[in-house]
């Protein structure tokens, strides 16, 4: 999970793409990076680890001129933390490319032998999203000079024909302008959105139109599975699907947990997926206690707050905030350590007695993927003075990791991993314990877009839906996922042919100090 833009405007981008990686802070807060290029079609580039607030002082916003720039924010993943591993990524030929990327390529080891054999490019890291900047520009470079439109979509429709997985990128070439693309089954989000100003239309391409909406720009739609949408430096706007047999499979963990609520993601309000939710499971609940005790519910903040509202609201129970967050700590699923996991959660977490002594209290959250958080806090819950903690999970059982672009933990570390409901209850300390059903929830956002016919839920019953995931390709994730791995920091062998989108790098270049 990372977050992306890319402007193009009459104007200096600098301070919009600042503003819009804010936004988006919550894809990623390990590290950040800004790419601009100004009207002598000379590149700026600014990146480093550490949140958008603490990569960019004063002197660097100076320094990043220009009219149409890309930006990404990277969350904490397994590798090293090397600033090298930040985005965007450029290469040189043809035109200068800067590219940032969401998402992880599932044949990077395959895509790496044939650069260094067929397209004669050197990889000098085993960032996945390298290999993806090489690819559109070794494309690219096969088209007419000068290019035009139709030699870019050419690029990508090559790019889509030699890269699977999940991937959304925006790539600026050096003086024509930004190209945004989504993989064929738009498993990550992207969207696009325009804005008027006195100096002309401006253009944003960002991974949630959140982004669109804190800066002013007008939501135009999502980028379909598939499509390219090209925004040249003059403010022209051209679009072609690229893919063959393209179609909707969004992954359903973004309306889960990665999205902000307040998002429209492939037609679909996050808001109200998560409402239809906490009705699915409070529908659940009914059907297998309908003589429940539960006195109060109480969320984990903050993803789970509003499908905890809609469920109490079905119960007929009342709904309150017993738990205090420190907004300051990271999300604990993604910590690269368990013991920092362990750590963080008493930080994170702070519980109102009152709300807790003496009641059946039922916590909801929107998932469990270690339990670490999951025991802690009902262990807090206990201390708190609780009579009885039951838990609900507004998404199924997380059993199997992600390969798109979500560094959940290998299989081993999986909390859920062929384990029963029941066992599970036992391991978080629970009186009782359930889950939403798979089908239910992907029916609460289908009904938001009854055109998404599938969904990429492959955490929860290990479907992959680009067909390439075979065991040793997982054996290969394990090695380089588990908490052990991440603490030793692996060899570059153990990593080469598990390379992910965001875990490593090993060169920076033009990193403005």
């Amino acid at each position: 999970m990372c977050g992306i833009v890319g402007i193009v405007s009459k104007k200096q981008v600098n301070q919009s793409i600042y503003d819009a990686l804010t936004v988006l802070q919550h894809r990623g807060q390990d590290a950040a990076g800004i790419m601009t290029c100004d009207e002598s079609n000379r590149l700026h580039l600014r990146k480093d680890n550490g949140l958008v607030r603490d990569v960019f002082k004063t002197r660097h916003m100076l320094k990043l001129k220009g009219q149409m720039g890309i930006g990404h924010v990277r969350y904490p993943t397994a590798g090293c933390s090397s600033s090298a591993e930040a985005q965007p990524f450029y290469v040189n030929s043809p035109y200068g490319i800067s590219l940032a990327h969401n998402g992880n390529l599932t044949n990077a080891g395959k895509l790496k032998q044939d650069l260094y054999r067929d397209d004669l490019r050197h990889i000098n890291t085993h960032s996945d999203s390298e290999i993806l900047v090489n690819i559109f520009a070794h494309e690219l470079h096969q088209g007419k000079h000068p290019i035009d439109e139709n030699d870019i979509f050419n690029a990508v429709q090559s790019v889509h024909r030699r890269c699977k997985g999940g991937y959304a990128v925006v790539a600026m070439i050096t003086g024509h302008g930004i190209v945004g693309f989504r993989d064929p089954h738009g498993i990550r989000p992207v969207v696009f959105g325009k804005r008027e100003t006195e100096d002309g239309i401006e253009y944003m391409i960002a991974s949630e139109s959140v982004a669109l909406d804190s800066l002013g720009f007008e939501l135009v739609r999502d980028i379909e599975p598939g499509e390219a949408i090209y925004i040249s430096k003059e403010g022209q706007i051209f679009n072609r699907q690229c893919a063959e047999n393209a179609e909707y499979s969004p992954c359903i963990f973004e309306y889960v947990y990665l999205a902000r609520p307040d998002s429209i993601i492939d037609n679909v309000s996050v808001y109200k997926a998560r409402l239809r939710m906490g009705e699915s499971l409070a529908e659940k609940i009914l059907r297998e206690r309908p003589e429940h005790d539960i006195d109060v519910v109480i969320p984990i903040p903050d993803t789970s707050r509003t499908s905890a509202l809609q469920l109490a609201n079905l119960l007929g129970v009342k709904y309150r905030e017993g738990f205090i967050k420190n907004r300051y700590i990271g999300r604990t699923f993604i910590m690269p350590g368990q013991k920092e996991r362990k750590k963080s959660v008493r930080q994170k977490l702070n519980a109102i007695d009152l709300e807790f002594k003496g009641k059946n209290v039922m916590l909801v959250d929107d998932s469990i993927v270690r339990g670490t958080t999951s025991r802690q806090i009902v262990q807090m819950a206990r201390e708190a003075g609780a009579n009885k903690v039951y838990f609900a999970s507004a998404s199924p059982m997380v059993k199997y990791p992600n390969v798109y672009g979500i560094d959940m933990p290998s299989v081993s570390e999986l909390i859920a991993h062929n384990r029963t409901v029941e066992e599970l209850s036992d391991l978080i300390g629970s009186d009782w314990l359930i889950f939403q059903d798979l089908d239910a929830l992907e029916d609460s956002v289908r009904r938001g877009n009854p055109k998404i016919k599938k969904f990429d839920s492959s955490v929860f019953n290990n479907e992959y839906i680009t067909g390439d995931i075979t065991s040793d390709y997982l054996d290969g994730l394990e090695k380089i996922r588990n908490d052990e791995a991440k603490d030793l920091e692996l060899s570059d062998d153990d990593l080469h042919d598990s390379s992910h989108g965001e875990e490593s790098a090993l060169i920076d270049m033009h990193n403005s100090q």
